[in-house]
């Protein structure tokens, strides 16, 4: 089994994969601020909650959009484990041809998305990603990464509507039975919901029209549950995405 860490803006997810089964999957919040000892004393504890061995881990790696964090979290797992956490960065075999400006510029959760995604769902693919952004990502029928957007998330558009206007409130993410609510918190529940489902059907088609060619969607991320039965396009949701292609890096790296 290795440990596999996904450092997000607003959260880090923290699993356990090897090819059989994925054997835990926790999150917990990203803070800039915290000491290694303090994301030691998380990760031991997820390890404990699922009876899980430090002997039982083989290896670690850690996608990360959170550079400050980097050697904060590698030195947490390496006083967890006694192992070096790799790192997924520039120079790493992927396997993935970037067709980008800047290839290394481009987030390192989109990149292992990307290669999950391809390695388990026919090509052309559309990969999105629903975290504290929403991106969309696109594998040509080549296997290559040409692309895709990056679009406010769910939970950004939501608080931001709630904190800039005095009258609105803070509203869970329920699905909404229809669109056109009757009370204040169901029309932000809807606009932002149906919104975004919008959002994710008009450019998922507008990709489709660039290439000429239909997509196969793949979503993943926490979020993605409450968009995807709303959306008109047939979209997979694959929680697991993440892990499964960090698992691949790690092994193709070793």
């Amino acid at each position: 089994m290795i440990l596999a860490i996904d450092m997000g803006n607003s959260n880090i997810v923290v699993g356990g994969i090897d090819n059989k089964q994925i054997y835990f999957l926790e999150r917990i919040t990203t803070h800039t601020t915290r000491t290694e000892l303090e994301y030691s004393m998380y990760i031991k504890g997820i390890l404990d909650i699922h009876g899980v061995k430090t002997k039982d881990i083989e290896g670690a790696i850690l996608s990360s959009v959170v550079p400050p964090l980097n050697i904060t979290v590698k030195n947490a797992v390496k006083k967890i484990l006694g192992i070096e956490c790799m790192l997924v960065e520039s120079g790493m075999k992927t396997g993935l041809n970037i067709l980008m400006d800047n290839p290394k510029s481009v987030g390192s959760d989109m990149i292992v998305d990307a290669i999950a995604a391809m390695s388990e769902y026919p090509l052309p693919l559309a990969v999105i990603d629903m975290g504290t952004a929403t991106t969309i990502s696109v594998v040509d029928e080549h296997g290559n990464y040409i692309g895709g957007i990056i679009h406010p998330g769910l939970r950004i558009s939501l608080d931001t509507l709630s904190s800039k206007t005095a009258q609105l409130p803070q509203v869970n993410l329920d699905i909404p039975k229809k669109v056109i609510a009757k009370n204040t918190v169901d029309s932000m529940r809807s606009g932002i919901l149906f919104g975004h489902a919008g959002m994710m059907d008009g450019i998922i088609s507008r990709m489709e029209e660039e290439l000429g060619q239909k997509l196969n969607v793949v979503a993943t991320g926490g979020l993605a549950p409450f968009v995807t039965p709303l959306c008109k396009h047939d979209i997979i949701v694959d929680d697991n995405l993440l892990l499964k292609g960090l698992l691949k890096l790690y092994i193709k790296n070793q």
